[in-house]
């Protein structure tokens, strides 16, 4: 698992989420509708990406 990385976009708006989801997005690095980040794949970030799966769009780098 060390060094793969997942590029991840978010698709949807964070406004009117559950608090836990607008914090695994911060967490993740995201903050506006179509940003990419690039994060490690990590069982922790892999457990953010899950949790908000419904607003992102994920893609092995």
């Amino acid at each position: 698992m060390s060094g793969r990385k997942l590029s991840v976009m978010m698709t949807k708006s964070k406004n009117g989420r559950l608090k836990s989801h607008q914090l695994c997005l911060k967490g993740l690095g995201l903050s506006r509708i179509r940003q990419v980040v690039e994060v490690i794949d990590t069982p922790e970030n892999r457990g953010m990406i899950n949790k908000v799966a419904y607003m992102l769009k994920v893609e092995e780098v």
